[in-house]
């Protein structure tokens, strides 16, 4: 046993072309299937990113018009981010809230260019929609208030 094991060690073997080929096709083929899953992955935390920052602005939407009478108008991303420190003021949110009206939009913009937009319409009901549709973070109908 040891004398095979002498042999061995002392033999110039090692692996062949085609095994070592073969491990090559091998590896080529998880990294085709392992790098897109990793991408899709990372486009799905940046939509759940834009759609957290989507709620917070609504959020401090609402914190912003108790401070002003019920008030939405003249408030923008500034304002919302004097309210809520975490919201951004980098142009990826933007306000919409017209004046003497009750409604606003919050739009917040994910590094993937998907858009989700919370709406509160004048009869106090909210929309949550994004744009474009039928993506891993929107998805088809537009309506993502499921998630």
């Amino acid at each position: 046993m040891l004398s095979k094991l002498r042999q061995r060690s002392q033999s110039e073997s090692g692996f062949t072309l085609v095994e070592l080929l073969v491990v090559m096709l091998i590896l080529g083929i998880l990294a085709a299937i392992a790098i897109p899953t990793f991408f899709n992955q990372r486009d799905k935390a940046q939509d759940s990113e834009a759609k957290v920052t989507a709620r917070t602005a609504e959020t401090a939407m609402e914190t912003y018009a108790t401070d002003h009478g019920a008030d939405y108008s003249g408030a923008d991303a500034t304002a919302l981010h004097n309210i809520e420190a975490t919201l951004p003021t980098d142009g990826s949110l933007t306000v919409t809230a017209p004046d003497g009206a009750d409604l606003y939009t919050v739009t917040a913009e994910s590094d993937t260019t998907n858009t989700f937009s919370i709406t509160r319409h004048a009869d106090g009901t909210k929309s949550l929609t994004c744009t474009p549709n039928d993506t891993d973070g929107c998805p088809d109908g537009q309506d993502w208030s499921g998630d």
